[in-house]
């Protein structure tokens, strides 16, 4: 059996990277895309040889939608899913605030909808073997995570630095992915957050430079940076890291360190990544969440303890202090 998917929006770059890992994924088949802005929906049609259509006669023909839209409008879509029975997988972050995310869970819940949230990182293999090896025990007790998750510079075109759109910067934009992890690996809630802010590499509305110093339960501390700061000569876009510390072995894993460099005359250094898709991952595994009727890897309730984290780090940033993040 195939499952049939649509994408709903393609405002977000991680659209045209699902369309193409999802040619990969066996019993899933990417067939539609529904688009508000007719000239960005039509175009992506075009490249990827699927139909562009009015939003109901998307849903209408699909088993499921991934949301690639800009973030505050997430709730827009994924309420349009639910209304019609389909099963969603939101693009991340799930919302820009705890209210909106937890509204997408409960009209899923009560459509009968399954929702998760797109996080590929989790499927990344040297991340999974990490957790695997703490998992058997081989770090021992986990005393410290240290993460980064860094982008190239922001020029200040796109609608992910207009807060009406994007929510916020670099907090909104790059916590979620490694407070994921934190939270996956060691099975435990970020219970306190002191953040740093601020803009320092371009003329932007919101803040391109994410520091957080967080704690895990009662007990580990869990720091992360999450800046839009490389370079725009770069070999990459940025990175994903984990350093998981524990009490009789360190793991250092670097999600994008299986690559080779490439140098051309007019190009300059590029690096191309080998190894496993973990974007094609995600999506199989959404794929066999629809066939199943089961939630994905990622749940919505998920997705909302990971807003209301980076919720608390922008309270950290305006009060100079920090704050403990808030789950009821």
């Amino acid at each position: 059996m195939s499952v049939s998917l649509a994408i709903l929006s393609a405002a977000h770059s991680h659209a045209h990277a699902y369309a193409t890992a999802l040619e990969s994924v066996p019993g899933a088949e990417l067939v539609a895309i529904a688009d508000d802005d007719e000239t960005r929906g039509e175009s992506f049609a075009a490249e990827h040889d699927v139909d562009y259509g009015p939003t109901e006669d998307v849903l209408a023909q699909v088993d499921g939608a991934v949301v690639c839209s800009e973030n505050t409008r997430h709730i827009e879509w994924v309420h349009a899913a639910a209304d019609a029975g389909v099963d969603v997988l939101s693009e991340k972050p799930l919302a820009t605030t705890r209210d909106d995310a937890q509204a997408m869970v409960d009209r899923c819940e009560d459509a009968g909808v399954n929702l998760g949230v797109a996080m590929p990182v989790r499927f990344n293999e040297p991340i999974r073997r990490a957790k695997a090896a703490y998992d058997d025990g081989e770090l021992g007790a986990l005393r410290a995570l240290i993460g980064t998750n860094l982008l190239t510079r922001m020029s200040g075109s796109g609608w992910i630095s207009n807060p009406d759109l994007g929510g916020g910067g670099a907090i909104m934009d790059h916590t979620v992915h490694v407070v994921d992890l934190g939270r996956w690996i060691s099975g435990k809630e970020v219970t306190e957050v002191f953040a740093y802010g601020g803009t320092r590499f371009a003329d932007l509305e919101v803040e391109d430079i994410s520091l957080a110093s967080m704690q895990l339960g009662d007990e580990i501390p869990f720091s992360h940076e999450g800046s839009w700061r490389q370079p725009d000569t770069w070999d990459f876009w940025g990175d994903v890291t984990m350093r998981l510390i524990g009490d009789e072995q360190v793991i250092e894993v670097d999600c994008f360190d299986r690559t080779f460099k490439h140098t051309h005359a007019e190009d300059g250094v590029q690096r191309v990544e080998w190894g496993e898709d973990m974007n094609a991952g995600m999506l199989a595994d959404f794929a066999a969440a629809v066939e199943a009727d089961r939630t994905p890897e990622v749940s919505g309730e998920e997705g909302v303890a990971e807003v209301r984290v980076v919720e608390a780090a922008y309270e950290s940033v305006e009060r100079g202090e920090p704050v403990t993040v808030q789950y009821d």
